[in-house]
Parts: structure tokens; C-alpha cells; sequence
């Protein structure tokens, strides 16, 4: 017996794409705005790895964890900047030791850190990061993040076209940036996680959007007299399906370690959650528009085929 596969998302959709492009491209514009007012106005919550400091995970051995009964505790110490958030189900919660005056102090604070909170509270997890560190460690984030993007710009622009680099490089941007304003918005902690979730991200779009121009790219050459606004329809519909469906099921995977994984990735699995999302969105519904206002023509495209042709002859 036969049995047909079952069509998750519909194929040959035919969704006019590109004549509401000045709505999608005026959603982007007006959250990449509403994050740099984020950013602007807030900044970033910085974890420890950033602005230094120590960072412990406690859980209560049995029972709940009275949180401000552990904040009264840890205040009459002495320490300066000291938090207490509580995580899990009641039982857990994390101290941020804010930055003392070298790593021997900070080591001497986490020590009394444990030794007031006693026996009924047990200790998962250490992280300590000194100044001299964490502004390395904040250095070496904003370049790493700087290095990946403009490697994809120099791989599409050596694969394509520059105008599919540039669109494809906004949109990437694009991404990155409404991601970070995302985590100014609810607070959550920035880290060397997050970073790492931010240049997986720039990976995972740009693999999305690249696929797209190829499928441009092939529609150019085999139909030369098709409108351009009706080609680049045509392309993003016929790789639409596609595209979804790859973006789905990897959200449901993040999806599975935001909900049941560690405080320790919790960054991490939001930053790629919700990246999943605008990744997929800018992909589909901001790169290919783009492409109208950097002057892709036919041209454009069989000028360079023509050239290497000629050099292969050569």
C-alpha cells in the first residue's frame, strides 16, 4: 500500500508579497525604532560575564526558598550591589554580587555569601568574573559580532551580487538588532550566551535568505520577460514552504529548551526563539523587497554570467 505524504504547509501559494512590501518593510523600520529606543533609554541588563561580579545559583533543600528572607541576609552583609531573583518553581534562586574592588575581595564576598545562607540552602552553581575581564570579555563580544557579519556580507557579495550582499546584510541587522532591543524590552540577562545565540542567529537567517536569492536568481535567468516585482513573488512562493517548514520545526526544538532547560540557557533559548521569528519574517518579507530599492536588473545578473562564461572560454 501507497501511503501519500501529508502537506504541512500549503505549496504553489501564490501570496502577492511584494505589493504590500511598504507595510512589512514599515513594520521593520518601526521596530528596529522601538529597539533603539529601548536600547537608548534602558540599555542592556549585562550579566556578569559584561560588567563583572558573581553570579550564584542556590536551591533550598527542602521546600520553598523564602526569597526575601535571603535578601535580609545577604543586606546586612555589607556588599554593596547585591539581587535575588527567585527561578524554577519556588525553590531556586539566583545572587548577583555586583563588582568588588578586585578578584581576591569578590572571592571573599561569594565565601560570605554561602556562609550566611547555612545548610538549608545548597549551592549549584559558581561564576565569578573580574573587571579586567569582563571588559575584555565585552570587547571581544561586540568584534566577534562585528567579524561574523561582515564575513556573510563578503560571502554573499562573492556568491551573488553586491546588491543581494547589501539587502542581505540589512536584513541581518535587521535581526540582530530588534533581538538585542527584545532583551532590553523584558529585561533579561545579556551574556556571552547571548551572544553566541545572536552570531548563531546571523547563520541561521542568512542560510534562509540566501536560498531565496538563489531561487531569484535561477527566475531571472529562466524567464526573461517576467515583470520583476511578479518574479520575485513567484520566487519567494515556490521557496516558501520551505522556508516555514525548516523555521518551525527548529522553534519547536528551541521552543523545548526555553520551557524545560536551565536558568543557565535561558538567554540563550530566548535569543534564538525569538530570532527563529524575525529571522524567518525578514527573510521572506524584507531581503527580496530590498532588492527593488539597490536596482537588480536582469542585467545585473546575466552581465556577471556572461563574464565568468567568457573567462571559462578563456
Amino acid at each position: 500500500m501507497k501511503f501519500k505524504g501529508f502537506d504541512f504547509f500549503p505549496h504553489n501559494t501564490k501570496w502577492k508579497i511584494i505589493s504590500w512590501r511598504y507595510v512589512f518593510i514599515g513594520v521593520s523600520w518601526a521596530l528596529a525604532i522601538a529597539a533603539a529606543g529601548m536600547l537608548y533609554g534602558r540599555g542592556l541588563n549585562y550579566g556578569v560575564d559584561f560588567k563583572g561580579g558573581t553570579l550564584i545559583e542556590v536551591q533550598a533543600v527542602s521546600g520553598n526558598l523564602e526569597i526575601s528572607g535571603v535578601r535580609d541576609k545577604l543586606n546586612k552583609l555589607g556588599l554593596g550591589d547585591v539581587q535575588v531573583q527567585a527561578i524554577g518553581k519556588g525553590n531556586e534562586a539566583l545572587i548577583r554580587i555586583g563588582q568588588q574592588a578586585d578578584e581576591k575581595a569578590q572571592a571573599v564576598a561569594a565565601a560570605k555569601v554561602k556562609a550566611a545562607l547555612g545548610d538549608g540552602v545548597a549551592i549549584r552553581r559558581t561564576e565569578t568574573v573580574g573587571p579586567t575581564v569582563s571588559s575584555e570579555l565585552k570587547r571581544t563580544g561586540i568584534y566577534s559580532v562585528i567579524a561574523a557579519l561582515t564575513g556573510i556580507l563578503i560571502y554573499v557579495w562573492f556568491r551573488f551580487e553586491w546588491q543581494f550582499a547589501v539587502a542581505g546584510i540589512v536584513a541581518l541587522v535587521h535581526d540582530v538588532f530588534i533581538t538585542t532591543g527584545m532583551f532590553s524590552l523584558l529585561w533579561y540577562e545579556f551574556d556571552l550566551a547571548t551572544v553566541a545565540a545572536l552570531l548563531t542567529l546571523a547563520g541561521y537567517s542568512i542560510n534562509d535568505t540566501v536560498v531565496v536569492f538563489d531561487r531569484i536568481r535561477e527566475n531571472m535567468r529562466k524567464y526573461k520577460k517576467m515583470d520583476f516585482e511578479q518574479l520575485l513573488d513567484l520566487s519567494i512562493n515556490e521557496t516558501l514552504s520551505r522556508t516555514v517548514l525548516t523555521s518551525s520545526v527548529t522553534a519547536v526544538a528551541v521552543l523545548a529548551l526555553y520551557l524545560f532547560g536551565t536558568e543557565a540557557i535561558h538567554g540563550f533559548s530566548f535569543a534564538m526563539l525569538f530570532g527563529i521569528v524575525i529571522g524567518t519574517y525578514s527573510s521572506i518579507f524584507v531581503a527580496a523587497p530590498l532588492l527593488l530599492y539597490f536596482g537588480v536588473t536582469r542585467d545585473t545578473v546575466q552581465g556577471k554570467q556572461d563574464a565568468a562564461a567568457k573567462s571559462v572560454k578563456a
